[in-house]
């Protein structure tokens, strides 16, 4: 599997039209961001962001084209890398190809993993209160858990050109917190936590 690397802002790295250049074979791209962003996903409007806050805290607002709730995108606190299959390089439904590339994820990540259990999630959506909002908040299957907590959070973009689907993992903790950046009311209870886990995104995408 070919691997490239590309830099950019969040918007610019979001706009890539990695599907037109997929090629034969499945790809891994790791894209690393210059700037940070709130990203919302594909469905979510404008209204579930405060944007005064992401002003304050110099964040721009950018949609990708793939669904889910919204993930905080920070350069050096988050892995993002997206694998891109062509036709018939991957499971043909939804479900499947998640799975395939969570296993991708999953199977890259064993070496920093230590005596933690990684896990492929192969089941239903698991959702919360928060999951519509907060892409970390829920689970969806191929999403890849640490020890029973969400690590990798995956969405898919699908067009007659192939399959891109992002995913991303933190690191360490970002230092803001995505709900200070979501207009009230907010759901009730606490936003679920996501697993960390410190890794070399070079050797771990093959760049």
């Amino acid at each position: 599997m070919s691997a490239v690397t590309r830099r950019g802002t969040v918007r610019e790295l979001h706009d890539l039209d990695l599907l037109a250049a997929a090629g034969d074979q499945p790809s891994i791209w790791w894209l690393q961001p210059d700037d940070s962003a709130l990203v919302l996903g594909s469905r979510q409007t404008d209204d579930v962001v405060d944007l005064d806050a992401c002003d304050r805290l110099g964040l721009s607002v950018v949609r990708r084209r793939s669904g889910g709730g919204a993930v905080l995108v920070t350069p050096g606190q988050l892995v993002w890398v997206d694998v891109v299959a062509p036709p018939g390089a991957a499971p043909d439904d939804i479900r499947g190809s998640m799975i395939w590339a969570g296993e991708i994820w999953r199977q890259a990540l064993l070496p920093w993993a230590g005596d933690g259990e990684l896990t492929v999630h192969d089941g239903p959506m698991v959702t919360t209160a928060w999951s519509e909002l907060v892409c970390f908040a829920g689970l969806g299957p191929g999403e890849v858990l640490l020890d029973g907590r969400k690590l990798v959070g995956l969405s898919q973009r699908r067009t007659r050109n192939g399959i891109r689907i992002q995913g991303s993992l933190y690191t360490e903790a970002p230092e803001i917190d995505i709900a200070g950046l979501l207009r009230q009311p907010l759901p009730s209870g606490p936003l679920p936590e996501a697993a960390t886990l410190a890794v070399d995104p070079a050797p771990l995408t093959g760049v």
